[in-house]
């Protein structure tokens, strides 16, 4: 694999982690659980095909009592009744936004379930959540990001 040049650095990056720090806080501040988000992170990450990010998001879903296997399934969780109502719509969305150019909109029944089951405010804090997992993967994907190293 061709060594690419970082994208990860200067005053851009900067920029879009401290607008990752407002997606935090505008998701904590809605009442969108803590899991919910990371799921949303995997889905959008599993899409997109970024090892770094599902490296980083599997850990910090596991970190914040997510279940191994249902990060097993996340890609088939539309064939399980392992995730709730509200999980079923955020992973929903996030697919429908991370595939926007597939139907150049979100799909009507896929707006109307979310916003059937999230405040405004969680809606919004969901939307920008994926904005932001979408930017990062793009971002680690165009650059070749090493996984960082872990104990296994």
């Amino acid at each position: 694999m061709t060594k690419r040049i970082a994208l990860a650095t200067g005053g851009l990056y900067q920029a879009m982690s401290h607008l990752q720090g407002e997606v935090k806080k505008a998701s904590a501040n809605a009442g969108l659980d803590e899991k919910l988000i990371e799921l949303v992170k995997m889905r959008a990450s599993q899409i997109n095909g970024c090892a770094y990010c599902l490296d980083m998001h599997a850990a910090e879903a596991v970190a914040a009592g997510e279940s191994p296997r249902r990060l097993y399934v996340l890609e088939g969780w539309r064939e399980t009744e392992l995730f709730t109502e509200q999980e079923r719509a955020a992973l929903a969305y996030t697919e429908a936004m991370t595939r926007i150019s597939d139907h150049k909109d979100v799909p009507e029944d896929v707006y109307a379930e979310a916003v059937r089951v999230f405040t405004e405010d969680q809606y919004r804090a969901l939307a920008w959540c994926v904005v932001a997992i979408n930017t990062w993967n793009r971002l680690m994907v165009a650059s070749h990001a090493p996984l960082p190293e872990r104990a296994e």
